[in-house]
């Protein structure tokens, strides 16, 4: 399958509905509103072609994007092109689906976490933040914690939204998976307040860090 084809593919699976749907979470109008479901179906279809995954991702197309990372090769980028992409994810569902697929799956991960998390770009900043929550959970040795708060604490409040999120992310994470940390962690999210009056959907875990962090301890004693 070439470019014109995909880009064919997803506009027939298109649908107003998510059109409006994703313009509310941070996508443009180059987009087709495409369901997740869809575009997972289709890349399965597609199998991994990694030139491919790179003409789509040129598109600017939110819905060619998210199809790309799933048919890119993570190695096969370089640190250049890595950054390159980090910063021009159209929207954070993108960017969080670059993140998770490519970005944490890249061999030269952790010699652009810190760097990026400095950023003064947005999503940039966002992935850098995102990288360091996994370090968190999945390996923590040599990581200042105490020192990850202290930026976090001082750092978050004047972040960008799309940052904060993620940042908000590695601060639950201490808070969770680090107990010697954890009351500090609760202490700077109920002191910054950040999305302490978040719409929160039945069922499902607020965002705001004390909340959070003690529902998920709670489940693991449990």
């Amino acid at each position: 399958m070439n470019t014109k084809q995909a880009m064919t593919r997803l506009e027939e699976l298109g649908d107003e509905k998510r059109r409006i749907f994703n313009k509310k979470r941070g996508a443009g109008d180059n987009q087709f509103g495409v369901k997740t479901g869809d575009i997972r179906k289709l890349a399965k279809e597609i199998k991994v072609d990694h030139k491919l995954g790179l003409s789509l991702w040129k598109t600017g197309n939110a819905d060619a994007q998210m199809l790309a990372i799933l048919l890119m090769r993570p190695e096969e980028l370089s640190v250049k092109e890595l950054s390159t992409m980090a910063k021009e994810g159209t929207c954070e569902w993108v960017s969080d689906w670059l993140s998770s697929y490519v970005i944490k799956q890249h061999p030269e991960k952790e010699s652009v976490r810190e760097k990026w998390m400095k950023s003064k770009d947005a999503m940039t900043a966002r992935a850098g933040w995102s990288l360091t929550t996994q370090r968190v959970e999945k390996s923590p040795d040599g990581l200042d914690l105490a020192g990850l708060l202290d930026r976090l604490e001082k750092e978050m409040p004047k972040a960008p939204p799309q940052a904060q999120w993620t940042m908000n992310f590695c601060l639950v994470a201490i808070g969770i998976h680090h107990a010697e940390h954890r009351d500090r962690a609760i202490a700077i999210g109920e002191a910054l307040g950040i999305y302490s009056d978040y719409p929160q959907a039945k069922g499902c875990t607020s965002p705001f860090a004390p909340i959070w962090i003690n529902e998920m301890v709670s489940r693991q004693k449990a």
